[in-house]
């Protein structure tokens, strides 16, 4: 990622007399395997600039903060003294945004992301990432988190989205030599995630197998297996720019013959069209339920079809808020072994497998802090039964547990604000924790 994406954005005047804060910014992380210059991640902070509390948010699986933008800017107008800052994991440094950040001609854009001439990393080239585990995105959060209690704000809460929520939950029972991490922070926010049964666990023999292919050389996850693990995230941002820039246009990726054609209806549609077919629920192809929304349909008739943008989320806002940069709304690179630690984490205690990681989950049962959890169709209840099995087996008290069978993946963090229940529900638990 260029240096002029990590800048800071800038302050804003708001329509009320404070200032609001709205920057995305470097900040120095925790010494890590790999060149010092990968020590550091970046935060997408928004709000009043005198607030007194911060809601740190972790974006999920292959997610960029620019993906969870939009529900941050809800909730930062709902909920007062208040800011959110969403933190960008330090592989966010291999990605060449160049084209993207340029903001130009999306065909420019294509012909440098699909005719593949931007700067990619294997695996090979970056040995150093196959122990970039949870540990050490633990202690780049945990500076993240000091940093948002510096200038006297009163509280702190933690959170996030899919496997971000499940980190934020094993932020508080890790053992950060000697001192407890819930004791940094001052509830829990967690949005269709959380450990405890929420997703796949991890036993000995997967921990062991997956972490010799790992340190092997296969250090990234490859989400939809074309052995280039960046191309999800390109083919998601390159989509929505189309749809974003030339929303009524014929579909230039319909005629692109490498995307597989389980994306591609069988007539001529639209940029947008495309753009929700591949992420609606009825249609997105099956195996990537982790990128699906309720956004509406094709349109019945017209040539090229456009689509009908009356769901839950609507297309054209998805489409902007993929289309951006600093943040974008994807991480090109995911480490395995990351993914690898917090499923091995899922039962939130010393488990052989989490032994065998070098995971120090040692103070779970002294939580106490509010905790709020979001489910979606996603886990047909299994966020909502783990956050349950979290608070049953700590000192939590108050808890506001949601189940939103109606909703997909995505919606919590895109869907339109007067119909969007995590924004509904999760405003009055912030109001009541952070007053």
């Amino acid at each position: 990622m260029l240096v002029p994406a990590l800048v800071v954005v800038g302050a804003l005047a708001t329509a009320g007399p404070a200032l609001a804060v709205d920057r995305y910014a470097p900040m120095k992380g925790a010494p890590g395997p790999g060149p010092a210059r990968y020590d550091r991640v970046w935060v997408q902070q928004l709000g009043p600039k005198s607030a007194r509390n911060v809601l740190v948010l972790v974006p999920g699986t292959n997610g960029g903060a620019g993906g969870i933008t939009p529900v941050a800017r809800d909730i930062v107008k709902r909920v007062p003294r208040t800011q959110v800052w969403i933190v960008d994991r330090r592989q966010q440094a291999f990605e060449d945004t160049s084209v993207f950040a340029a903001g130009g001609d999306p065909q420019a854009a294509q012909e440098y992301y699909l005719d593949f001439k931007y700067r990619a990393v294997r695996g090979g080239d970056v040995p150093f990432v196959a122990d970039w585990g949870l540990e050490l995105s633990l202690e780049d959060l945990r500076r993240v988190v000091l940093r948002a209690r510096d200038g006297g704000r009163r509280r702190v809460l933690l959170g996030g989205h899919s496997a971000g929520a499940s980190t934020a939950v094993a932020y508080a029972a890790w053992d950060f030599r000697g001192r407890a991490g819930h004791r940094d922070i001052d509830g829990l926010v967690l949005i269709d995630g959380g450990l405890r049964g929420s997703f796949s666990s991890s036993d000995l023999p997967r921990a062991r197998s997956e972490l010799a292919e790992i340190r092997g050389g296969r250090v990234f996850l490859d989400l939809i297996g074309f052995g280039l693990p960046e191309i999800s995230g390109i083919f998601a941002q390159m989509g929505a720019v189309w749809a974003a820039q030339r929303p009524n246009d014929p579909s230039v990726l319909q005629n692109y013959a490498p995307l597989p054609d389980i994306f591609k209806p069988a007539f001529r549609v639209t940029n947008e069209a495309i753009f929700g077919y591949a992420f609606d629920k009825d249609t997105s192809p099956e195996g990537l339920e982790l990128i699906r929304v309720e956004a509406g349909s094709l349109a019945t008739s017209g040539d090229p079809r456009g689509w009908n943008d009356n769901g839950l989320t609507s297309i054209k806002r998805f489409a902007r808020a993929y289309a951006a940069n600093g943040p974008n709304a994807t991480e090109w690179y995911y480490p395995r072994r990351l993914l690898l630690d917090v499923d091995a984490a899922s039962a939130l205690r010393q488990t052989p497998a989490a032994r065998y990681l070098g995971l120090r989950l040692t103070h779970t049962k002294e939580i106490a802090d509010p905790l709020y959890a979001y489910g979606t169709a996603l886990t047909d209840g299994a966020v909502e039964r783990g956050a349950r099995r979290v608070v049953r087996g700590s000192r939590i008290r108050r808890s506001r547990i949601v189940g939103d069978p109606g909703a997909n993946h995505l919606d919590p963090l895109l869907a339109r604000p007067a119909r969007n229940r995590f924004l509904r529900t999760v405003v009055p638990f912030l109001r009541r924790g952070l007053r």
